[in-house]
């Protein structure tokens, strides 16, 4: 079972590493995945051995705090932690800013008041500081509260090394002000000066005050990495027009039931996804598929929820609900990617796990053997608050997850939905493209091209054909019944059916036996069809699929069908190649079809007349020879290629998204997108890198600095401040460079090439119905005005009634609204809407 779980408290990859370790320690725990960037846990466990209220219990036990995902009382965003944040910021810079002009004035050449000036002010100098620097300690207590207690659990943190280097430097400093006014007390003005100089109250105050500037940023930049699942949340219409006991409600789309009756006009939202039961229109799915035209749907087509109506008017019927719908799936999809983790995160979470300690190890040895070799403790303390403040490990634990949002949403956006962080990184390595013909190269609806009968007249041939396709679900199935269709021939009643797996059909009609398929069915079965091999090869060579037919055991005809090659296909193909990868084309057609297919789109390999199962023997012997495959399928019929293979990526039209068998789901039925993914792979992964580098180098360099090891050659000593500063900019650089992932965009050539390149022709073709109603019309003279108005615009039919003060148009082709209200309305007319 998984369950997902809120945690708070977590500042720093140590947190996640620390909070994980804690569930995985749970007896009955088989996974964890901790998310830093969102402050959330799903954990996989055995239901019959434990329980989320154990599950609980160990996270806090470790010192933080958990609930499952929907259960607390009051759950915090980016956006509203980023606003709390902004306030303690603001209130803490107005107690720095003076304390630091203060410490720091005189080396700045700045004047400071007469009255901290002088040996005889020096407690009112050092009793100032104090004061300013305890508001901006109560500000953000937060940090000892969770650092101290995370040590406390023996699973220290950021917080831990913050309250630590702060509280050294406090303490000190408050030591420092009670040895002035000892020594001031018995005349010692020298050591008391000693004593002043010191103090280390202002760094304190901007450790504290620059990690939260850091943290602010940090946060602000966190909260827009998760814009892209928030803008699709927010796709989706809050209300629905419906139907019910014949009058017309509005009501909130989250009361909408399965089958109420939506009405939806141009420019309305789709509130769920349903079926057209009455009318047409066009619609804009881009935000949910990433296709830029609109597409028309008619009758018994479906719409998806959060598309929008860009004309027409259409009355449909409420398939699925809310929670189901198609854009609570994207949402899905990418949280779940967003959560789950990258191997190379493993990485930085080991990293993580040992780094606090050892840089807890690192400023008290530096400490120690500052003290041994120059006996200056003020120098030694300031050696070990600086390693302390400067090696926080927030850039690390942000480097992944960032990337992984930011790219999860941006793959949304362009409808390449990625199912977890793993094949995420996984795509990047491909090195073998295996594509399915049927539905992924091609149209995946074949249509019949010819008909060739020995001796039966062509409509008997294919009434007996048509009568045993019309049992198959199959593409070419349809095929068949709808030349049957169009050519008003019966279909018959079929018995004895059965289906040869990656063969074809056999069965009955009118106790006839019927036998129709490829070549290896008919030489299986004994049956000669060497009379009509030569027009086979020849239709096969011309990229059509030719399919015998026998009756009561002898060849009796061929009928050919073929499957349109999509336009994108090619240009998917060359951005493959682009990509360093190989194509291999797979499918249980004749070998002749596949090769003129695959010769007209330039790929590399073809493997033809395979059975389902062949499919993935192909897959394991690329891998067996170290390619990294990703198998590109209908995600159905080629579940366990997808499932075999190191990358299953299914290519979908829409709603019936094949989430089991893939790693990567494709919106639209478009092989580019397929190459789109593994460039967004590409790119994700060399992000992660960049952050992993900064992140480590950062470290690497900062510590040794911050230690004093630079000191005996080049003078240099890092002051806690300046630590502080570069540690919160790190983190800050470092969601800055996830974000830069927000610039990828596709490389089509043309993005009016795919599966729905005719929907311009379509719109011209289908004809969509409207009312205009106009105010103004006073007699027949008015209404023959305004019907030959409408009637010289292009693609528009108009019926003008003067007794209902509206026109009934009829149109075809791309006309907008706005023409048509501006055409009236400069003839003096008014509109008053159109429907």
């Amino acid at each position: 079972m998984k369950t997902k779980f809120d945690v708070t408290g977590m500042t720093c990859s140590a947190c996640q590493y620390h909070v994980e370790k804690a569930v995985r320690s749970v007896n009955g725990v088989s996974d964890v995945n901790v998310n830093l960037l969102r402050n959330t846990m799903q954990a996989e466990y055995d239901e019959n051995v434990t329980d989320t209220a154990k599950i609980i219990a160990a996270v806090e036990k470790a010192g933080y705090g958990a609930s499952e995902s929907g259960k607390k009382a009051e759950k915090t965003d980016s956006h509203s932690d980023a606003k709390a944040m902004k306030k303690r910021l603001i209130l803490s810079l107005c107690f720095m800013i003076p304390l630091f002009y203060l410490c720091m004035g005189n080396m700045l050449g700045l004047p400071l008041p007469q009255i901290f000036n002088g040996k005889e002010n020096m407690m009112l100098f050092c009793l100032t500081q104090l004061l300013l620097t305890v508001p901006i300690i109560g500000l953000n207590f937060h940090f000892f509260r969770n650092g101290f207690k995370n040590i406390i659990h023996r699973s220290p943190n950021m917080d831990s090394l913050i309250a630590l280097g702060a509280s050294a430097a406090f303490v000190y400093s408050l030591y420092g002000t009670y040895m002035i006014a000892y020594s001031m007390g018995r005349g010692d003005f020298s050591a008391a000066h000693g004593y002043m100089m010191n103090l280390y109250y202002e760094s304190c105050g901007m450790i504290l005050t620059l990690i939260t500037v850091g943290k602010y940023l940090e946060t602000r930049s966190k909260g827009r990495t998760t814009d892209a699942v928030s803008a699709l949340i927010d796709l989706a219409p809050k209300t629905a027009l419906v139907v019910r006991d014949g009058k017309e409600f509005e009501i909130p789309a989250a009361e909408l039931v399965i089958g109420d009756i939506i009405l939806i006009k141009a420019g309305k939202g789709i509130p769920c996804d349903c079926t057209v039961i009455e009318g047409n229109c066009s619609v804009d799915q881009s935000a949910l598929t990433g296709e830029s035209i609109p597409v028309v749907k008619n009758i018994g087509d479906t719409l998806m929820s959060a598309s929008v109506s860009t004309g027409g008017f259409v009355k449909c019927r409420c398939d699925r609900l809310e929670k189901d719908s198609t854009l609570s799936k994207i949402v899905s999809l990418v949280e779940d990617a967003a959560a789950s983790k990258a191997p190379i995160a493993r990485l930085a979470d080991k990293i993580s796990g040992i780094f606090v300690p050892v840089v807890i190890g690192i400023a008290l040895i530096s400490a120690v053997i500052w003290i041994i070799i120059t006996g200056d403790f003020a120098a030694a303390l300031k050696a070990a608050i600086s390693v302390l403040v400067i090696s926080c490990p927030c850039s690390l634990g942000l480097a992944t997850p960032t990337a992984i949002m930011v790219a999860a949403g941006k793959g949304a956006q362009h409808g390449i939905l990625i199912k977890s962080a793993e094949s995420l990184e996984t795509a990047h390595k491909v090195t073998a493209a295996v594509l399915d013909k049927t539905g992924t190269c091609t149209e995946g609806k074949p249509e019949i091209c010819s008909v060739t009968s020995l001796k039966l007249s062509a409509d008997e041939l294919m009434r007996y054909a048509g009568s045993l396709e019309a049992n198959s679900s199959h593409p070419l199935a349809k095929a068949f019944v709808k030349y049957c269709k169009e050519h008003n021939i019966a279909i018959s009643e079929c018995t004895d059916y059965s289906e040869q797996v990656g063969g074809g059909l056999c069965g009955k009609v009118n106790d006839t036996a019927v036998i129709i398929g490829n070549r290896h069915l008919m030489e299986s079965e004994n049956i000669d069809i060497s009379m009509l091999t030569e027009k086979g090869n020849e239709s096969a060579e011309n990229g059509e699929i030719p399919l015998y037919i026998a009756i009561d055991g002898k060849a009796e005809g061929m009928i050919t069908a073929a499957d349109k090659v999509k336009k994108s296909s090619a240009e998917a193909v060359e951005m493959f190649r682009n990509l360093g990868i190989r194509t291999i084309m797979l499918t249980g057609d004749n070998k002749r079809t596949a090769e003129a297919i695959s010769c007209k789109l330039g790929i590399d390999e073809v493997h033809a007349e395979l059975l389902p199962a062949d499919k993935t023997a192909v897959i394991r012997d690329l891998q067996k020879s170290g390619q990294c495959v990703a198998m590109v399928g209908d995600g159905i019929n080629d579940a366990p290629a997808l499932a075999v293979a190191d990358v299953g990526i299914a290519i979908s039209a829409g709603q019936d998204i094949a989430i089991e068998s893939a790693d990567v789901v494709l919106m639209k039925s478009d092989l580019r997108d397929a190459a789109e993914s593994v460039r967004l792979s590409k790119a994700t992964m060399r992000n992660i890198r960049q952050n992993l580098f900064w992140a480590l180098i950062y470290n690497s360099l900062g510590i040794p600095l911050a230690a004093g090891l630079f000191y005996p050659i080049f003078q240099w000593q890092l002051n806690p401040m300046f630590g502080a500063a570069a540690m919160s900019l790190s983190s800050v650089c470092v969601v800055t460079n996830a974000l830069r992932l927000n610039l990828f965009k596709p490389l089509r050539n043309n993005e009016n090439v795919s599966e729905n390149s005719n929907i311009s022709e379509k719109t011209e073709e289908i004809t969509m119905k409207k009312t205009m109603y106009i105010d103004g019309m006073m007699c027949s003279h008015c209404t023959g005005m305004v019907s030959k108005l409408l009637n010289a615009v292009e693609g528009v039919s108009a019926e003008v009634s003067l007794e209902n003060k509206c026109a009934y148009l009829e149109i075809s082709g791309d006309v907008s609204d706005e023409l048509l209200t501006k055409t009236i309305v400069d003839a003096g007319y008014e509109v008053k809407g159109i429907e």
